[in-house]
């Protein structure tokens, strides 16, 4: 005889974890799209070396497109970094904590890192904002819109945010681990 599911064995497999996994698949895809972005970033700066050096024929866009390009990658890159374990770690102090302590930490430290995440929705969307409204440009011979840079740091808080919330629930049980390709 067969046994209906608990209530756990429910929300691990359930619309949560669904999300936790849609979370994840978000995360990769922003990854996959910020890695060609790094290439051009270095196919633009070796570009500028070359016409700077050898033709002396400096570029006027090649110095804000790289910084663009790198700041955006730096940005979006946090959710990416967090769902791959690739943030900084103090694993040597967590694992000296006794175990409770450990498998509380998660539920201890999401209020600050959503408050973090967050504080980068809110602020950086009202600057981002601004900064569209205005048609705000650098000033620059190029003069490129800066709008799209800031307009990174909103969606920056929120991909953390969403990862925080996914790993965290994770970590402790509330839904199955990631499956892993």
């Amino acid at each position: 005889m067969t046994q209906a599911p608990t209530a756990r064995a429910t929300a691990r497999g359930g619309p949560f974890a669904r999300a936790c996994d849609a979370i994840d698949a978000i995360d990769d895809a922003v990854g996959r799209w910020l890695g060609p972005v790094v290439i051009a970033v270095t196919i633009a700066i070796v570009y500028e070396v070359v016409a700077r050096t050898v033709f002396t024929a400096a570029t006027v866009w090649a110095n804000e497109a790289t910084v663009y390009g790198s700041a955006a990658v730096y940005l979006l890159a946090g959710g990416y970094a967090m769902r791959h374990g690739r943030h900084v770690k103090l694993d040597g102090f967590v694992e000296s904590m006794p175990a409770a302590v450990r498998r509380a930490l998660p539920l201890f430290r999401l209020p600050f890192m959503l408050a973090y995440a967050l504080t980068l929705v809110v602020v950086g969307g009202a600057a981002a904002w601004a900064s569209f409204m205005q048609g705000e440009a650098t000033g620059t011979p190029w003069n490129p819109p800066i709008w799209p840079v800031k307009a990174c740091i909103p969606i920056a808080g929120l991909l953390l945010a969403l990862q925080m919330v996914a790993d965290t629930a994770r970590e402790l049980g509330w839904v199955r681990p990631r499956a892993e390709p």
